[in-house]
């Protein structure tokens, strides 16, 4: 079954600065924009940051395989080899990660590789490849 896009709109307190990092860091396509937004291709989806003043912090984490995975967070389900690429590629420009990219759940059902990091305003990504992509949503 083919998967549809999905749509995300995301808040970001500094514009430029999240432009620069969602293309010149991540390398992700623009697309549309305005002066307050701008559209990215996220991996054949549709990201959108929007401007939004600042929000109070309200950091929050859940334990998960013995790291604490930042509570809200979004990203993408690639490919075993394009998470690798993407993984190397973000090392090479020196992204500080709240998790570094990892085998998550080794030799268990699930297995996956994955890595957390911010965007200039404090939105958490993670990235994610299963060893087994029939295991998505295996329990």
């Amino acid at each position: 079954m083919a998967l549809s896009p999905f749509h995300l709109a995301i808040p970001v307190s500094n514009l430029s600065e999240c432009r620069d990092f969602y293309t010149n860091i991540l390398n992700f396509e623009e697309g549309r924009s305005s002066e307050h937004w701008v559209d990215y291709n996220f991996f054949g989806h549709q990201l959108v940051i929007h401007y939004k003043s600042k929000p109070e912090d309200d950091a929050h984490t859940n334990l998960v395989d013995g790291k604490d995975v930042p509570v809200p967070h979004f990203g993408v389900v690639l490919e075993w080899d394009k998470f690798q690429e993407f993984a190397e590629l973000l090392k090479l420009k020196d992204i500080t990660f709240l998790i570094e990219p990892y085998i998550r759940f080794k030799g268990q059902v699930g297995e996956q590789a994955t890595m957390f990091f911010k965007d200039p305003s404090g939105n958490a990504l993670e990235f994610k490849a299963f060893k087994n992509t029939d295991q998505l949503f295996a329990k």
